[in-house]
């Protein structure tokens, strides 16, 4: 068994020697492990102290393309490989390496696809307190919508299956982590988590420049994963709001008698007819997801049929 651990970084060469340091040489279970640096338009010499650390892999994007992109192109240079395990760590030091072992147990025993490492978040010092119940508050909302029960949904401590891995679709550039596990909830993939450790903070996190800004991106990102995979629903939801609000304006009217009311009656049918419209929507909306199921299940077998022809080579 061949494990690949990937570790996205834009200008980490001051952290990087302490998270190498801090990866397993040798783990149960598995015969070759591999370390594999993404590189994601960094400007200071981390690509230069990858390889003086004897990395096995380095794969440079040339220009800063965000975490999602970087996270999902060593995914697929990981499978490339041939890894039949796949593990993502951050390059600020922020994980433990020897949670590894803990992380990737589950997948080796054939017992989950995908494994997030899940923080201890009430007890991280330099979290404020209103970080932490944001945290524990968006986590709960990726739960719902997602149908998983992931209680640390934006750690980026995580081993894929390699089935898993080629089954993996990121559309926004923002970050991975919250889109994934609603993906994969979706996918009816087995998806579990195990407490890990952390180490000390090194620096200020750049995906969260500011708290609104977070938020506002996380929840558009949440919103539209579960459009993607429940687009029925989702339309449906809101076409019974308008047109339970239409019917009860409608009602208004024939209560109240039609002389002098005719603001209502317009209204009413306005609201009415969009909630016909979200309803026809959702419907096309449905057709286009099952499109989408059959295109992700023919890309898959491409990939699996792709990675095993280079594998043999």
């Amino acid at each position: 068994m061949k494990l690949l651990i990937q570790i996205p970084c834009y200008n980490e060469e001051k952290t990087l020697p302490e998270v190498i340091r801090d990866l397993p040489r040798d783990l149960p279970g598995v015969d070759i492990i591999e370390y594999l640096v993404i590189d994601d338009g960094s400007s200071d010499n981390t690509v230069e102290v990858a390889r003086q650390l004897g990395v096995h892999h380095v794969v440079s994007l040339g220009s800063n393309q965000g975490l999602a992109t970087a996270f999902l192109t060593g995914v697929h240079r990981c499978l490339e490989l041939g890894a039949d395990v796949i593990v993502n760590t951050d390059g600020d030091n922020q994980y433990q390496g020897s949670c590894i072992k803990s992380l990737i147990e589950p997948i080796v025993a054939g017992q989950q696809d995908i494994v997030v490492g899940a923080r201890p978040i009430r007890e991280i010092e330099h979290f404020s307190r209103f970080k932490k119940k944001l945290q524990r508050l968006g986590s709960r909302v990726v739960r719902q919508f997602s149908g998983t029960d992931i209680p640390d949904t934006t750690s980026g401590f995580r081993a894929y299956s390699a089935e898993a891995a080629m089954k993996l679709h990121v559309f926004n550039r923002y970050t991975y982590t919250l889109e994934t596990i609603i993906q994969a909830g979706h996918m009816n993939m087995r998806i579990g988590h195990v407490k890990i450790r952390v180490n000390p903070k090194t620096r200020e996190s750049r995906l969260i420049s500011s708290i609104p800004r977070y938020v506002w991106r996380s929840g558009s990102i949440i919103l539209r994963s579960y459009i993607t995979y429940k687009p029925l629903r989702t339309f449906f939801y809101l076409s019974f709001i308008l047109g339970l609000a239409g019917f009860a304006l409608g009602l208004r009217w024939l209560y109240l008698g039609a002389s002098g009311h005719e603001p209502s009656l317009i209204l009413a049918s306005v609201l009415l007819i969009s909630a016909f419209l979200l309803l026809v929507l959702g419907i096309m909306a449905d057709l286009i997801s099952a499109n989408r199921q059959l295109i992700q299940e023919a890309l898959f077998n491409t990939r699996s049929q792709l990675y095993k022809k280079e594998n043999k080579k």
